[in-house]
């Protein structure tokens, strides 16, 4: 984290959000441009988190669409694997992307594909133990990260926010 980046500021500490959203106001009286003030601090956030996410991968020699995978695998418990539409499901990309990123993935070492015993025709991909070991790794460097951009806020406030943006985001989850 930047030496910038961890003051820690109160509640009503200025930010570039307000200075922006002082400008449209006074340019653009006529309009409402309080999303604004919320979802250009979740842009923000975000760029942040994905910096965040690309350093705790890249430290590891993982891209993050390789984590997603190696992630979806480890979180299935023990013998970590997962039929490849399983694997669509939770990475939400196309059957052609996701046989490319098993082969990819296997070509490294980090997993293999095996008959599936329930189904003739099916296959399961599972996490080989450098896959697991990677993927526990750079869940471990993404987490510090991610507790470092969240320092600034007590663990109270924390968990209000996380409950108001649950509140956004099931929408569209739904859908």
């Amino acid at each position: 984290m930047s030496e910038e980046s961890s003051t820690v500021t109160g509640p009503g500490t200025p930010d570039e959000v307000d200075r922006l959203v002082s400008a449209w106001r006074r340019e653009r009286p006529d309009l409402d441009v309080s999303p604004l003030e919320v979802l250009s601090r979740v842009t923000r956030l975000a760029r942040h988190l994905d910096r965040a996410r690309r350093t705790a991968f890249t430290e590891r020699g993982l891209e993050t669409w390789e984590f997603d995978v190696l992630s979806a695998l480890r979180r299935a418990g023990t013998p970590y694997q997962l039929s490849p539409g399983q694997l669509l499901t939770q990475t939400l990309v196309t059957s052609g992307t996701m046989t490319n990123r098993v082969d990819r993935l296997a070509a490294k070492g980090l997993v293999v594909r095996g008959p599936d015993p329930s189904d003739r025709r099916g296959v399961l991909v599972r996490l080989t133990d450098a896959g697991r070991e990677l993927a526990d790794s750079a869940l471990t460097g993404l987490l510090k990260n991610e507790r470092d951009l969240l320092s600034a806020l007590p663990e109270a406030r924390l968990e209000v926010l996380a409950d108001l943006l649950r509140e956004l985001t099931v929408q569209f989850e739904a859908e």
